[in-house]
């Protein structure tokens, strides 16, 4: 790859805007459904924390010693997109709640 590609993927990289929204978490019956200001980096992070043993849900933290990340999917159910960045906070609640109650998942980040 030419160097002039490379820096500009590099840079469109960067300039790349964070997509906040809700993501679930799946483990056979088991769903957690969480909120995320980033939602291309919120795997990585839960992923990360699951493999150190630290992650703050002590049931997904369970189920993942027990049955390995093979068995857990990570899912984008929506994304938030407004102008104003205090509705967004406000958003991303309300939308944790609807989708905690319509997959009747426990929450992903508590």
């Amino acid at each position: 790859m030419e160097n002039a590609r490379k820096k500009d993927l590099i840079r469109e990289y960067k300039e790349r805007k964070a997509q906040p929204g809700i993501y679930a978490i799946r483990s056979g019956d088991a769903v957690w459904v969480g909120i995320s200001n980033n939602l291309d980096k919120q795997q990585n992070s839960v992923w990360f924390q699951l493999r150190m043993n630290g992650h703050m849900n002590k049931a997904m933290q369970a189920a993942w010693n027990a049955h390995g990340e093979a068995a857990f999917t990570y899912e984008v159910l929506e994304e938030i997109e407004d102008d104003n960045p205090q509705m967004i906070a406000l958003l991303l609640k309300d939308r944790d709640a609807h989708w905690r109650q319509q997959l009747d998942a426990g929450k992903a980040n508590n």
